[in-house]
């Protein structure tokens, strides 16, 4: 096999295909990228069996073929090689030559056969949007799935899709996450999966988060596809039912509370100073009439503020988790944001007048 091509391309493809590699895997193809080329055109491939990337790149071929090579040394190769072209060259023992300007590499690969190819997946149903809207609906949701994976189910996000709604969920026991846009008209799909959490950290690196660029989200009984120029990314569901949310949420409320996002964010913000990484010492709030009193005491140090609110409805004091509030608030880009309570045992709901975004933070036990 020999092919030529830019630095630039080989550099983008490899960051790509490489986010599918495992770091850890007993089946050492796996740790591979295969690169297959022919006519001008340059593929290359990751796969860990639950998650693939393939994407392409154009290049030179003067000799199709296939190989697949250690996807960590690769990488580290194309990243440090002279800005100019480069020449790939194997031979039929798996032998390979990298050469680009006066830089030479010898490294030997591995028969692409062996390589887990991508599943063939059926395209049965799809929908359409913008990367900049799939990626901005995991970034304000992929934070409140459950990080181990005691319960799988909590591990990814349900993407729910009715008509021309699309909601996306993620919850982790403590706190729900939850963001719902519109699709295009004419949409009849009926669809409920969860899509592991990692699948969709991955692709939120991966798309260019332009409105100009769009994304293809096809989904099959087992697996989802999605599809961006020059780029596939196919990815097993997990398997089950998800949680029916709607049986949480709760329209009725005896307070609500109005804040300045900003303020009360960098209020949040200090309060933390004080809260070491694995703490659970909760931030206290104390609303009496318009004003809202935050405060900490930990080991540390002790924290009190005091911010101006509208405040509907009675007094109350209650704690929370503050990173689970801080993390609530940086995806939030209202001016304002409403808090919606029942009392200190209830769930704290944070959500906007047209419902899309709806946070739901559970209390937490406090003591004077």
């Amino acid at each position: 096999m020999k092919f030529i091509a830019s630095k630039t391309n080989l550099v983008s493809a490899v960051s790509v295909a490489g986010r599918a590699v495992p770091a850890h895997t007993t089946m050492n193809i796996l740790e591979c990228i295969l690169i297959e080329a022919s006519g001008s055109n340059l593929k290359l491939t990751g796969n860990d069996t639950e998650l693939g990337i393939e994407t392409n790149i154009p290049a030179t071929v003067e000799e199709p073929g296939m190989i697949a090579i250690d996807a960590k040394m690769f990488s580290e190769i194309v990243r440090k090689l002279p800005d100019e072209i480069v020449t790939f060259t194997s031979d039929e023992n798996y032998t390979v030559s990298i050469t680009c300007g006066k830089a030479k590499f010898m490294i030997s690969g591995k028969s692409g056969e062996d390589f887990t190819e991508l599943p063939e997946v059926e395209k049965d149903e799809s929908i359409t949007m913008t990367q900049f809207t799939l990626k901005s609906l995991i970034l304000q949701t992929i934070f409140s799935i459950a990080q181990k994976d005691n319960n799988k189910i909590m591990t990814g996000e349900c993407f729910e899709i009715s008509g021309s709604l699309l909601r996306v969920i993620a919850l982790d026991g403590h706190r729900i996450s939850m963001r719902r846009v519109a699709l295009k008209e004419g949409n009849d799909i009926e669809k409920r999966v969860i899509i592991p959490g990692k699948t969709l950290t991955e692709i939120s690196r991966i798309l260019s988060g332009e409105m100009d660029d769009l994304v293809t989200i096809f989904f099959s009984k087992n697996h989802v596809i999605f599809e961006i120029p020059g780029t596939r990314i196919v990815s097993r569901l997990i398997d089950g039912e998800y949680f029916n949310v709607d049986q949480m949420i709760s329209k009725d409320y005896e307070i609500k509370l109005t804040v300045p996002k900003a303020e009360f964010q960098n209020c949040i913000e200090r309060s933390l100073l004080f809260v070491r990484e694995n703490d659970k010492k909760p931030i206290i709030f104390d609303m009496n009439g318009n004003e809202l009193r935050l405060s900490i005491n930990s080991p540390l140090g002790s924290f009190d503020e005091t911010i101006d609110t509208e405040k509907e409805g009675k007094d109350l004091a209650i704690g929370f988790n503050p990173r689970f509030l801080l993390d609530a608030l940086k995806v939030v880009d209202d001016e304002n944001v409403s808090m919606y309570l029942v009392n200190s045992k209830a769930p704290c709901f944070i959500r906007d007048e047209d419902e899309t975004y709806t946070y739901i933070v559970l209390p937490v036990n406090f003591t004077r």
